[in-house]
């Protein structure tokens, strides 16, 4: 009886080889990851098609980890009831509010420098401050006579 018992909490609940092989997967996904850090990666492969990866491997963590480790691929079924909802209103304020902040930025930008001081690229700061080369100390710095 205790056998049976035993069989149906890991059938419900996923065995050891179960959560190892999430484990290496995770792994896997992981050492994928960091292989796009490299020269050799960011040589061969376009910068769009780099962070499309780097999504897609961190979303399918993310999923593993909530469906495995949090158990929720065992829960009931009102889970749905309560994430779709939640994930299209997610997906509703971002496809909304990026081009708003894009396009506020790009102005804010404009009127950031529109209204700039303007400061010649040839002026040397420190020469301005101490002509013919005087460099004196401040009164704060200098040592007690």
């Amino acid at each position: 009886m205790a056998e049976h018992e035993q069989h149906d909490a890991d059938e419900h609940h996923g065995s050891t080889g179960l959560y190892l092989a999430v484990f290496f997967a995770l792994c896997g996904l992981t050492t994928l990851s960091f292989l796009t850090y490299f020269d050799f990666w960011r040589s061969h492969v376009p910068t769009e098609v780099s962070r499309v990866f780097m999504m897609a491997v961190s979303c399918t963590k993310a999923m593993l980890v909530i469906m495995f480790f949090m158990h929720l691929k065992w829960e009931a079924n009102w889970k749905w009831v309560l994430t779709v909802p939640a994930s299209f209103m997610s997906a509703l304020l971002i496809f909304t509010l990026v081009p708003d902040v894009g396009l506020r930025m790009r102005h804010a930008s404009y009127d950031r420098m529109k209204y700039a001081a303007e400061v010649p690229a040839t002026v040397d700061h420190q020469e301005e401050k101490h002509p013919a080369g005087k460099h004196e100390q401040p009164a704060a710095v200098r040592p007690a006579a």
